[in-house]
């Protein structure tokens, strides 16, 4: 039986998926074979002995210790687009408040409780809450994920005049995004040219302060920014003093700091951007069967450590071995298969950066031992036997 911890309230749609028979879930699972986490601080813990995987009901991993998981073979997963359309629709409703001063103006209309003028003031001082349309305005997404695919193509429909940048867009990814989206052949043109941005990547060491001074400095005076991704994404000292230049006009964003909560020019949102009860189910589900399918059959799918590697489970015996992507590691793997006269009836190998991992469909079962053999392999980080019975 394969045990599951739970460190963060999974949807119960997603834990539903667990065979009773094949599988313990619980909050309080000793030594687990799998985790799964929503926002819970995973770098403050021990990882479990037993651990082969841990699965995040969303898209970020920041909260994972990824380089530990990579060191000990844990297979790391999050939930790609399960999200995309609450996010989506956040963004959208991200344009609105930065145009209309939406928020500024029930702030403002709270503040006059108990007032008996209340109709006089309000019709006397709407002026100052003014704002404009979004229809024919210029919208530039950076990043055209899943999520920025689905905002460009809803803005457009919406009348916006939309602009894209993504250097890397995936095959699948472009074939969604409207035919009448612009492209951007650098950022310069999104900075440049656009009424509004919105941002759509993730954090990474090349991404950290994309945009900084020299970014804002080739912005339109009046900017309104939107930032639904990541909050490290901006350098928040710059975009302090380019509010305070006027040049941006509004910051929209999910990730609040208080050095940014002194302006009434910036909308914080407190981290919204998944907090549906569809979203939730959704990233519950695919963690789910993430989790199922690695653990059952040794596939890997959407994992942020290592390789996307499938193979359908057609025979009864399997191995995986996950190891360092350096030469030779497959020739000692088989070799010390065919010295125990074990048949390798099909196998897959795949690679991520520094990463790989294999799976081996045999003919006769791997006994405890020869496993033994191959995880001493130098490079090797894990290897386990799967059975289809």
């Amino acid at each position: 039986m394969f045990r599951i911890q739970t460190l963060n309230r999974i949807a119960s749609k997603g834990l539903e998926l667990f065979d009773q028979e094949k599988y313990r879930v619980a909050s309080d699972t000793e030594n687990p074979d799998a985790i799964l986490v929503r926002s819970f601080n995973m770098h403050e813990i021990e990882l479990p002995p037993a651990l082969k995987a841990i699965a995040r009901a969303g898209t970020g991993v920041n909260n994972i210790p990824i380089e530990k998981c990579c060191q000990r073979g844990i297979v790391v997963f999050n939930t790609p687009g399960a999200n995309a359309n609450s996010v989506k629709e956040l963004v959208l409703g991200g344009l609105f408040l930065a145009s209309r001063k939406i928020y500024q103006g029930i702030s403002w209309v709270k503040s006059l409780a108990g007032k008996e003028d209340l109709s006089k003031l309000v019709e006397k001082e709407k002026s100052a809450f003014g704002g404009p349309e979004i229809k024919g305005k210029k919208l530039g997404v950076i990043g055209l994920g899943k999520i920025g695919v689905m905002v460009a193509n809803d803005a457009e429909k919406l009348g916006m005049k939309v602009t894209g940048y993504d250097p890397f867009i995936s095959v699948e990814a472009a074939w969604g995004l409207s035919s009448t989206v612009k492209r951007a052949n650098s950022l310069d043109t999104i900075f440049s040219d656009s009424d509004y941005i919105t941002l759509h990547v993730p954090l990474t060491d090349k991404t950290m302060n994309m945009i900084d001074h020299k970014q804002f400095s080739k912005m339109k005076k009046g900017i309104r920014l939107l930032n639904f991704a990541r909050g490290g994404l901006i350098n928040n000292k710059a975009l302090k003093e380019a509010l305070e230049m006027e040049i941006v006009e509004c910051y929209i964003t999910d990730f609040p700091t208080n050095e940014l909560l002194f302006s009434d020019k910036v909308i914080p949102l407190p981290h919204l951007g998944a907090s549906t009860p569809e979203a939730e189910e959704n990233c519950a589900v695919m963690a789910a069967e993430q989790v199922k399918n690695f653990l059952e059959k040794g596939n890997i799918l959407n994992s942020v450590n290592f390789p996307d590697c499938e193979m359908e489970l057609t025979r009864e015996f399997r191995i995986v071995v996950a190891n360092r992507n350096i030469p030779r590691m497959i020739g000692q793997i088989t070799t010390i298969l065919s010295e125990e006269k074990i048949n390798i009836a099909d196998m897959l190998n795949q690679h991520k950066d520094e990463y790989a991992y294999n799976i081996i469909d045999t003919d006769d079962p791997v006994p405890e031992q020869l496993l033994e053999k191959i995880r001493k392999i130098e490079g090797v980080l894990m290897a386990r036997a799967v059975s289809s019975k």
